[in-house]
């Protein structure tokens, strides 16, 4: 009975949470603890971030690139332990969006609206164009070619889109699953690697430390040089972790839930990604080679395990992308309807709509697919990387802001017992988190290879910038007033 009352009197601060937000509950709750864990886990996916780019590792850096893992796993937690802090306190749709609207200004949260949205809507895309080229392609014997990896990529967007609509719950028994598929192919993987190279004698421990193809490249250790670029498998990788707050109203218990997933999210995947880095690069048996190749964690696989358990690896890793996808795609429409109901997105009362069948934003859907077939026709060049780049930018400037935000609030930030508090520490991780993510920012547009991803991110930005001013002129008072209790979130 007591597990019963608990679980009843949760729930009812979990809807209050939201009518003191000034909204009434619209989205279901529908997700438990391992399912809000599966969509912060999901978008991260290990197996997606180290097939979209290990081949730049390698390139760039040389397996001894991996180590740099570790830097970005520890840095990224550190992240994840401020947002976590939020996420306990201020259970709804919009994560930073919302934080910074209730404990900074309306205008101010939409700038962190703003840029979260530009951040998910890439992603998606960025994610769905790796399922294509690094493994769908691979997986069905296309040879590399970026008009095919394009229309899979709308193809894909499409499908998501459409399960996207239909059901909440679907999306979350898809991504559990792909979750759970994820968790075993990555050790089944190191394990199957390493029997192989013991069996065979083929790969090295030495790859541990080569810088392979760049052994006698200038730049290497230079501002913007080949280990520095390197660093991006780690940062591109272990973002997103915030998009369980972005599902908060659909959460059955969001103040433990959310914050776990938030933090546990991040540890699973940097103890998991570096157990999956090293035994692919020491089941490496010719770096050259493999470096050439345009699909080199595939080319490994092939190698050591064989044409028959490289396709049933290819085909978990596929349907991982695909989860991770879809999860980015839900994500960024519940921030779009979050925006929205509060009149400060474009087209604001079509994208608020709520459809009262499914209970999904379906316009506010609808809208992700159209950008990531925008992006994928207007995009020039090699577009994997530089939507990875460009996804990979904007977290970090969102992550800052949130911990400089963090930082000037945690003072009146309402506490509420039993949810997730850092206590005493919280100032020297705030701290220690903020140096992170402005050593990452550098990091990421110091390259020239760079200068793309940083024209999207600027685009962006400015039409966010312009879209700000009409509202100013036409429609301040959704920039003023802020709905629900003054001060509901703040400490009292």
């Amino acid at each position: 009975m007591a597990q019963v009352a608990k679980a009843t009197t949760d729930a009812q601060d979990s809807e209050n949470a939201v009518e003191l937000g000034g909204y009434r509950q619209e989205l279901k709750r529908t997700l438990g603890s391992f399912q809000v864990f599966a969509i912060s886990f999901a978008f991260i996916s290990v197996a997606v971030g180290i097939f979209a780019t290990y081949d730049e590792v390698l390139v760039t850096a040389g397996p001894v690139g991996i180590w740099l893992w570790i830097i970005a796993a520890v840095g990224q937690t550190l992240v994840a332990l401020v947002v976590a802090q939020f996420a306990a306190r201020i259970p709804l749709s919009g994560s930073s969006y919302q934080w910074a609207s209730r404990l900074a200004s309306p205008k101010v949260g939409w700038g962190f609206g703003w840029l979260t949205f530009c951040y998910l809507a890439i992603s998606v895309v960025a994610v769905d164009n790796a399922l294509a080229s690094q493994a769908f392609m691979p997986l069905i014997g296309l040879e590399p070619d970026e008009g095919t990896a394009r229309l899979i990529t709308v193809v894909v967007l499409l499908v998501q889109t459409v399960l996207a609509v239909v059901s909440t719950r679907v999306v979350s028994a898809i991504n559990a699953a792909a979750v759970g598929l994820e968790l075993a192919l990555v050790v089944l993987v190191a394990v199957a690697l390493v029997i192989a190279v013991v069996v065979t004698g083929d790969g090295a421990g030495g790859n541990l430390t080569s810088r392979g193809v760049t052994e006698n490249a200038p730049d290497y250790f230079a501002v913007g040089g080949g280990l520095m670029i390197a660093m991006i498998m780690g940062l591109a990788t272990l973002v997103g972790f915030d998009s369980a707050a972005n599902l908060a109203e659909e959460a059955k218990d969001p103040f433990r839930a959310v914050p776990r997933a938030i933090v546990g999210s991040v540890v699973a995947a940097g103890l998991l990604g570096l157990l999956f880095l090293i035994t692919l690069t020491v089941a490496i048996d010719d770096i050259p080679r493999i470096t050439a190749d345009g699909s080199p964690v595939v080319a490994i696989m092939r190698d050591q395990l064989g044409p028959v358990m490289e396709r049933t690896l290819l085909v978990a890793v596929s349907f991982a992308f695909f989860g991770a996808g879809i999860v980015a795609m839900v994500a960024c429409s519940r921030l779009v309807f979050a925006m929205a109901r509060d009149s400060r997105f474009p087209a604001y009362r079509l994208m608020r709509r709520v459809n009262p069948r499914t209970h999904t934003p379906i316009p506010a859907t609808v809208l992700i697919f159209v950008l990531g077939v925008i992006l994928m026709v207007a995009l020039p060049g090699a577009a994997l990387l530089e939507l990875i780049t460009a996804s990979t930018i904007l977290p970090a400037i969102t992550y800052g802001s949130t911990i400089v935000l963090y930082l000037v609030v945690r003072g009146r930030l309402g506490r509420r017992k039993g949810a997730f508090d850092l206590g005493r520490f919280e100032l020297p991780v705030a701290i220690c988190a903020l140096v992170w993510t402005l050593i990452a920012l550098f990091v990421l547009v110091s390259p020239p290879e760079a200068l793309v991803s940083v024209v999207i991110v600027v685009g962006l930005l400015v039409a966010g910038g312009l879209f700000f001013l009409v509202m100013l002129r036409f429609d301040r008072q959704a920039l003023e007033t802020e709905p629900g209790q003054a001060g509901a979130f703040s400490e009292r």
